[in-house]
């Protein structure tokens, strides 16, 4: 009996970021990949196309699971942006204090295992504008009183210190997301 094709997929990604956070991901191959979930390489080329495409489909599974905590931040606060902005990065920030395929990237960029790195940069524009789509749609029922340029610009300005947060905390997930949180309400108020 074969498997469903996401659920496949899912654990083909599953097992990338185990053994990324394990064994790094210069050591992370197809054949690696095929043992830890039981199937042929080729099955693993069939889903994934090639390392690269590995690398893209964990990244986005990763930004996805991001952007909901987002989502769910926003629907928990639908009255206050500045509540709803601090929700946001708290949870944000939460996941990925234990997230391991983002520790196992930050920790590359630290050391030897630098073929990480295009994991952050490659698709770096592209995540920071899924992003900050994400929000501008999120923000979109408050009243807020700013010009589009000027909201768009406090929209990039969270963004940019979240993610920044991300990569390297300097305090809790609360402290630091109400540190932002009070920035975002001098701007938006």
């Amino acid at each position: 009996m074969s498997l469903p094709a996401e659920t496949m997929r899912a654990r083909v990604v599953d097992a990338a970021v185990r053994l990324t956070a394990d064994i790094g991901w210069s050591q992370v191959t197809m054949a690696r990949l095929a043992d830890q979930v039981g199937v042929s390489r080729q099955t693993v080329y069939n889903e994934m196309g090639s390392k690269a495409g590995l690398a893209e489909a964990m990244i986005l599974r990763e930004l996805e699971r991001f952007l909901g905590v987002v989502t769910v931040a926003f629907d928990e606060h639908p009255t206050d942006l500045v509540d709803a902005i601090d929700a946001a990065a708290t949870s944000v920030l939460e996941l990925a204090q234990d997230n391991r395929l983002l520790h196992a990237v930050v920790s590359a960029t630290h050391g030897a295992d630098t073929e990480l790195l295009p994991l952050l940069t490659t698709h770096a524009e592209s995540l920071l504008t899924a992003a900050k789509l994400v929000i501008a749609e999120r923000v979109t029922p408050y009243d807020v009183a700013l010009e589009a340029d000027r909201l768009e610009a406090a929209i990039d300005m969270v963004v940019r210190v979240v993610l920044s947060h991300v990569m390297q905390p300097s305090d809790t997930p609360a402290a630091t997301a109400a540190d932002i949180a009070w920035i975002a309400g001098r701007v938006l108020r």
